[in-house]
Parts: structure tokens; sequence; C-alpha cells
């Protein structure tokens, strides 16, 4: 899997005004992000982040700092090109493509007892009995409650003696459902990889393949989805526009209704 290191200086982040989509009080929002550091646990072949004072308040009276760390860090999105040349860049992706309906099928009792689990088309389809299809464009993210081994690399990895990792993933079958048939726009999971544990343990990333292969982006590293409800929230993803960009942190909100 290909990585790219960025080094970013950062003075000050403004957030845009948006006018919100329900009206004051009638809405929660539910950040889906990680906070990352140095330390945040990470694919197995990331260099490390590195991060540092390029001015100091002390010093200079203002606060700038440099962080270096791979695209795919902490909570981020893959877009096509992260793994097919010529494919889209995450600047490629249009906004209209980052608020999306949010669908959520929970296989977090299944991982429990079987972290190897790997999301079925039959799990798509009782959610599907309960709420009706899955609407078109839409993002389905898969709940593993994986999040909450955030903070430990070797939890999140869960590899036994051999040095296997155990942690669950999607299925082609289920991916072909939803991208084929349903034509979801986007997808996204709780672990740092698309394929399970098992799959990754042999190099294999057929699935993110697949995912990107179909000019869709995918967000790596959810949290919090055990806060949203199953279907009737809102997804945005908010990505730096960075020119010809193969993968950056996001971050990820839920809108729910009350």
């Amino acid at each position: 899997m290909r990585r790219v290191s960025l080094c970013t200086t950062v003075a000050l982040v403004l957030a845009g005004c948006v006018a919100p989509p329900f009206p004051a009080g009638s809405r929660r929002v539910i950040d889906l992000t990680h906070e990352f550091d140095v330390n945040s646990p990470h694919w197995k072949g990331d260099t490390p982040m590195r991060r540092r004072s390029v001015y100091t308040v002390e010093r200079d009276g203002f606060l700038i700092e440099e962080y270096c760390h791979p695209g795919q860090w902490g909570t981020h999105l893959d877009p096509p090109a992260h793994f097919h040349a010529g494919l889209r860049t995450s600047d490629a992706i249009p906004a209209a493509e980052l608020v999306l309906p949010l669908v959520v099928i929970d296989v977090h009792a299944k991982t429990e007892s079987n972290p190897d689990y790997t999301l079925s088309v039959s799990d798509i389809t009782e959610w599907e009995e309960r709420n009706g299809p899955i609407p078109e464009g839409a993002f389905v993210a898969m709940r593993t409650d994986w999040s909450r081994r955030w903070g430990s690399e070797a939890s999140m990895q869960n590899r036994d003696a051999r040095g296997v990792a155990h942690y669950p993933g999607w299925s082609i079958e289920a991916l072909r459902y939803l991208y084929e048939e349903r034509k979801i726009t986007a997808s996204g999971h709780e672990t740092t990889d698309t394929d399970p544990g098992l799959a990754v343990s042999r190099d294999s990333y057929e699935l993110e393949s697949y995912i990107l292969g179909r000019n869709r982006y995918q967000v790596e590293l959810l949290a919090n989805l055990d806060q949203v409800p199953e279907a009737g929230a809102t997804a945005i993803v908010g990505v730096p526009k960075v020119k010809n960009g193969s993968g950056f942190p996001v971050r990820v909100l839920a809108i729910v209704a009350d």
C-alpha cells in the first residue's frame, strides 16, 4: 500500500460559516473523528508523524507548528488516485459528494465474538428490512466499535503470536452490492484498513482497490458510530483541498435530527 508523507505548516484554521441543515435546537452534531498526534495508531507501512514548533508565543509572539505525516494519518480520506493512477485525486471530489445521507450498519456484536468478521450482504439486507433500501448516493459506515481501541496500536492491530492481525473488514460481496446495486457514493470504517486484518497481514488490499477503482472514495478510522442512529443522519466530510492530493486527514461530522 502506497502512502505519501506531507509536511504542513499551520498558523490558524478558520471554520467556514454554513447554514445548519436543521433549525437550531432540533439537531445534534456528532464528531466521527479521532484526534491524532505522533503516537496515533496507523497502517503498518506508515512512517512516524513528526511535529515541531517553528515559531513560539514566548519567543515570537505567535505560534506556528509544522506537522509532517503521511496523508493517510488519523481519520482520513482515501481518494481513487490513492490506488489508481489517472483516477480522481482528493481535490477533484466535488463538494456535493462530501455531504451525504449516512447509513450505519452495526455489526459490533458479531466482531466482539469474532474479530475476523467481515460484513456480509445479509447484514445489509437486514438493515434494509428495517429501514428500506439504502438510498443512492449514501455514505455507508460499518460500525464495529473498533474505535474504542484507539490510542493503542497493539489493540487496534490485535496481532497473534505469529504476528497476524485480527480485525474486522468488509467483504467483496457486500461492497459490490452497495456500490453496484445501491450505487452509494462512499463508505467508511473504524479500522486502519478496508480489508480485514487476515488479508492485510498477507499484504492483500483487494477490497480497498475495488472501492477506489470505481472512482469512489472512502474514510478510514472513523469514531463514535455508536452515537449515531442507523438511518436518518447526514454525514459531512471536511477534507483540505490539496492539489492532486492522494489522501489527507479529515474532520467527519454526523448531523442528527432530534
